[in-house]
Order: structure tokens, then C-alpha cells, then sequence
């Protein structure tokens, strides 16, 4: 293994060097949580008046640390098998314009945009340096998992939210005609009175604009109502789409040891393997450990 299929291999979730791997990883992610933190602190004008100065200089080494992060990525990219491409050129640019490649050069384009750009809204650039949160998905499969719950689930969530859309118009026009006359100032207008219809069917419900004739109390109880549904609706959908990606991955797993356990045994080389796709499906190594005993004791019932 030469050294740039060593230094991608610290990347990946199920690398061989674990020991490495897991430093690296473990570094990257408390670094991402205090820029962050820091990120944060900064917007509080006592703290960035006494700190700015250790504010400043904590940001610059954050950056560098993600900028020899961002390259060793973009360096290893041909050396990475997730990649598609079957040129090194190729992988790069797939990296690159990847979401997580976009995602780690948005950690560090503020900042330097910061120096760069003189007379920036700095309170822009600092809410762009926030998309950092999303670093943290080179550490889970949550945006993935969620990403691929929706997908499979994407015909019915298209019409849950189709339903959701005839709701918002049905009830903005009728609140409209219901009230117009008696708050001209809060439903003006069609697309002005679908702030009303978004914060009533999403039942957040902050009471800035509320129907006051009998009319509109009752269409805004309908329409609380079919936005009990709509909510309701969608978030099983969404729900029962994880529950269906957590079976697929268990199910994934689950063949791979049964193919394991055909001699009878699992090799150190199978072990490797059944790691490798543990940590790429973020099963638990309890979960791992179980199904593995369930699967050995029913197979020795067998014989």
C-alpha cells in the first residue's frame, strides 16, 4: 500500500487501520464541534468584544486543519472505490462536486472569503461557516439513510405532499374571502394570507395573524385539522421509509454472515469483511454481535 492509499484508507469508515483511522476521525470530529461552538459564541457581542482576538486565531488553525483535510481528500479521491470514474481526474472532480465535497469546501470558502473580501457581511459568511454541522455526515450515514428513506418512499410522499399543497391553497383562498373585509391589513392577499395557512397546517400556530369572524374560525379549524393529517401523514411516511432502510441494511448484514457461516466457521478474512460492512451500514456492534449468536445457535439446532 503505497502512502496515498494509506492516507484515503484513514478516511473511510471501515479502514483497515483502525488504529489511525479512528485518531483522525476522532480528531475531525471534536474539531468540527468547537468550531462550531465557537462559531456560535461568536455571534454574542460580550463574548467576541473580550475574545475575539482567540476567536480569530482559533478559526485560522480550524481552517487550515480543514484545507490539509479538503486536499487529502481530493488526493486520494482515485484510491477511493465509492467513487465513480476510471480515471484519477475523473474521481477528483466527482469528489469535488460531491455533497460532501462541496460541503468541505464551504468549511473553509467563508473564511477565506473573510480576508479576501473586504467589506463582506461577516454575519453571512459566519452562518455559511455553520454549514460545517454537516461535516459530521463523513461520521454518520444519517443524511444518507434519510436521503434514501424519502427516495423509496418518493410516491407517496410526492402525493402527501401534493395533498399538503391543495390544503395551503384551499385555505388561504377561503381565509381570504372570510376575512378580508374585516383585516385588510392581515389578509391582504392571497399569497400574504399563506403564511397564516403554512403556520396553521404545520400546527406551529404563532398567533401573529388569527381569523376573528365566524367564518374564518371555522375554516381555520378545518384547516387545523387537515394539517393534523397532512403533518401526520408525511411523518409516517418519512418514518416507515427509515424503518424499511434499517431492514434493508439488517437484511444486507444478515446475508453476508449466513454466506459466512456456510463452512461452519467465519475466518479472520470474513471477520475483516463482516466489520467493513458493519461500520459501512452503522449497525451496532451489538446488533452485529446478536444477529451473529442468533445465526450460529439456529444453525447448530439444524444439525
Amino acid at each position: 500500500m503505497n502512502s496515498r492509499q494509506y492516507i484515503g484508507s484513514l478516511f473511510e469508515r471501515s479502514s483497515e487501520h483502525k488504529v489511525a483511522a479512528r485518531r483522525l476521525n476522532t480528531f475531525l470530529f471534536f474539531l468540527i464541534i468547537l468550531s462550531l461552538a465557537a462559531i456560535t459564541l461568536e455571534s454574542v457581542a460580550s463574548i467576541e468584544a473580550e475574545w475575539s482576538s482567540e476567536l480569530l486565531i482559533f478559526e485560522f488553525i480550524s481552517v487550515i486543519f480543514f484545507s490539509i483535510e479538503y486536499g487529502l481528500r481530493i488526493w486520494s479521491a482515485p484510491d477511493n472505490g465509492d467513487l465513480p470514474g476510471n480515471t484519477a481526474l475523473r474521481k477528483r472532480l466527482n469528489y469535488i462536486f460531491s455533497f460532501t465535497g462541496l460541503i468541505d469546501l464551504i468549511a473553509i470558502l467563508p473564511t477565506l472569503l473573510q480576508f479576501i473580501w473586504v467589506g463582506a457581511d461577516l454575519r453571512l459568511l459566519r452562518v455559511m461557516r455553520l454549514a460545517r454541522l454537516l461535516k459530521l455526515s463523513h461520521f454518520t450515514t444519517a443524511l444518507e439513510d434519510l436521503v434514501s428513506a424519502v427516495h423509496s418512499e418518493r410516491q407517496a410522499f410526492g402525493a402527501a405532499l401534493y395533498l399538503m399543497v391543495v390544503a395551503l391553497f384551499l385555505s388561504s383562498s377561503l381565509i381570504y374571502v372570510a376575512e378580508r373585509d374585516a383585516q385588510p391589513e392581515a389578509f391582504p392577499s392571497i399569497p400574504e394570507t399563506m403564511w397564516w395557512a403554512i403556520v396553521t397546517l404545520t400546527t406551529v400556530g404563532y398567533g401573529d395573524v388569527s381569523p376573528v369572524t365566524a367564518g374564518g374560525k371555522i375554516i381555520g379549524a378545518m384547516t387545523a385539522m387537515m394539517g393534523v393529517c397532512t403533518v401526520a401523514l408525511l411523518t409516517g411516511i418519512v418514518g416507515a421509509g427509515f424503518s424499511k432502510q434499517m431492514s434493508k441494511q439488517y437484511a444486507e448484514f444478515e446475508a453476508k454472515v449466513r454466506d459466512a457461516l456456510e463452512d461452519g466457521i467465519i475466518s479472520n478474512d470474513e471477520a475483516k469483511e463482516l466489520e467493513a460492512l458493519r461500520e459501512r451500514l452503522g449497525l451496532s456492534k451489538t446488533q452485529a454481535d446478536e444477529l451473529a449468536h442468533h445465526l450460529i445457535e439456529t444453525r447448530r439446532a439444524k444439525l
